[in-house]
């Protein structure tokens, strides 16, 4: 089913994929780093420690690279369904820098362009955040700047959700047999700041989210939210119960093993490949645990086909799917939509009081 355009939106000339970005080689290491955190008080010695991480693998983030990929897949299921709509790619943090893209956007003769975030979820990191970043470059830009929309957030599309259906019984099939069928699900996200997660639907659509994997995986298997990377001043609360004490936590109860799904995250980055596969992996070796990594979404073509057909939301009018009770979230954010105490107050892409359906943002 497609609905009518609004008359006052002008069309989408071209996708924008914005995302966090990541270091390329170790002399990229440090500059990303002091990028990342500028402004945020992270202590030194966790800079030095976050950044050894890095280090560890060539001083490479695999983001950048999962980002080029994306971009060409979702380049290709544009063309394949009939839209000539060109992917540029902008980060936050790296190099290609939003307010570079922006300029090549402008220079190809791009007026207004669709954003697509690589976060399927509503916070003021994951989402307001990214769209005050590009609000930055277009006055960086200066005239000629493309004008933006983006797209909704897609916790619960159906092409987010059952790829880690698979996934899950994919890294299940990983573990012993002999204690496969008594493994406990454990899905865990980037941790947020409480002050944060108390101005947006993060929780609660990530919760969502692990509730719909979970019902496609059918069956009674015990599972948990739990949260990873967490950073800043220790006397800062952030969101709670971290991986590694839960893992402790599951042993002591005398579980035997455990699936870990990082369903905050879209590729695998950083906070992925050292704090789940490095960090976690050897908690649950040393208290006992048989542990498996469902993988992340990445390029699956269901999730491909996901982010094409929110494109259509906008360019064909094209009706929303989601799965579950709450519905497609807003499409064009309000001024205060997971707005942080203590952040400044500044305009962001698409900001409009209405909402396409329920659903909260």
């Amino acid at each position: 089913m497609e609905r009518p355009r609004s008359e006052d939106r002008p069309p989408v000339d071209a996708i924008l994929l914005v995302s966090f970005g990541g270091p390329e080689g170790p002399d990229d290491v440090l500059p990303f780093m002091k990028n990342v955190t500028e402004g945020r008080g992270i202590p030194d010695e966790r800079l030095v420690e976050v950044s050894q991480h890095y280090y560890d693998r060539g001083g490479v983030s695999p983001i950048q690279e999962q980002c080029r990929a994306l971009r060409s897949a979702l380049e290709d299921e544009l063309r394949r369904a009939g839209h000539e709509l060109k992917v540029y790619w902008g980060n936050r943090n790296w190099d290609p820098y939003l307010a570079d893209t922006l300029r090549e956007m402008r220079d190809d003769g791009v007026g207004h362009a669709l954003a697509v975030l690589t976060s399927a979820y509503s916070s003021y990191s994951g989402c307001r955040q990214y769209r005050e970043d590009v609000e930055r470059a277009r006055d960086e830009v200066g005239e000629g700047a493309p004008t933006f929309e983006k797209v909704r957030a897609y916790y619960n599309h159906p092409g987010f959700v059952e790829p880690h259906v698979d996934y899950v019984r994919d890294a299940m099939s990983e573990l012993p047999e002999d204690v496969r069928d008594g493994a406990r699900v454990v899905f865990t996200t980037h941790s947020i700041p409480r002050t944060m997660s108390r101005h947006c639907d993060y929780e609660v659509q990530t919760y969502e989210t692990c509730r719909l994997v979970m019902e496609g995986l059918g069956g009674d298997r015990g599972w948990d939210l739990v949260y990873n990377s967490r950073s800043g001043p220790a006397f800062v609360p952030w969101l709670e119960p971290d991986v590694n004490d839960h893992l402790e936590q599951l042993a002591e109860q005398g579980h035997a093993a455990v699936v870990v799904v990082p369903i905050g995250f879209v590729s695998d980055h950083m906070e992925v490949v050292y704090d789940l596969d490095t960090e976690a992996a050897a908690t649950a070796e040393r208290v006992g645990l048989a542990y498996a990594r469902a993988a992340t979404v990445g390029t699956d073509p269901r999730f491909v086909e996901s982010l094409r057909e929110l494109v259509e939301e906008h360019v064909a009018g094209v009706e929303p799917r989601s799965l579950g009770v709450r519905g497609p979230n807003w499409t064009k954010c309000p001024v205060d939509c997971c707005f942080t105490p203590g952040q400044e107050r500044l305009p962001t892409i698409a900001s409009a009081p209405e909402r396409s359906r329920p659903g909260a943002s």
